[in-house]
């Protein structure tokens, strides 16, 4: 089944090259971003000032090609796709949490991106505690990751 989207807006980030970027919003060192929201879409900003955080759904529009199985960048083992959070995916979507910094009328200024400049975005989600934290999670593979506590950033293995 296809399946189609439009872009509500686009990402507007420090980052123009895949190499040297943040892999995910927990490693971008409060760098800061807006999420330029088009016009016909602004209203849908209202009552989200009260919250700190967002998930931002966007389409990773520099990614070619999918891969089932890759070696993560926190990791030396190829694994599953779908167990790991790379970008080479058959539907080449991301979601990002990000912090607020500020809304404004046609914006949302953004802290912790990991997105690179121009990304179109599809959905913003207000973060939910309740609702997205689980204590009992289990993280599979990455709890023994080789590389969890070192700076990596994007390289071109997924370009």
């Amino acid at each position: 089944m296809e399946v189609t989207y439009r872009s509500i807006g686009v990402v507007r980030s420090p980052f123009t090259a895949v190499e040297g970027m943040p892999i995910q919003p927990s490693r971008a060192q409060a760098a800061e971003g807006s999420l330029e929201i088009d016009p016909e879409f602004r209203a849908g900003l209202k009552d989200l000032d009260g919250f700190s955080h967002i998930l931002v759904v966007c389409h990773l529009h520099r990614v070619t090609g999918a891969e089932l199985t890759v070696v993560p960048f926190l990791d030396t083992e190829r694994r599953g796709i779908f167990a790991t959070r790379a970008p080479k995916r058959p539907n080449p979507i991301s979601i990002s949490l990000l912090r607020i910094k500020s809304v404004n009328a046609g914006s949302v200024q953004v802290l912790d991106v990991d997105l690179l400049d121009g990304t179109p975005i599809l959905d913003i989600k207000p973060y939910v505690p309740e609702f997205d934290a689980r204590q009992d999670a289990r993280i599979g593979w990455y709890a023994q990751a080789s590389r969890k506590d070192e700076k990596v950033v994007s390289d071109k293995r997924f370009s």
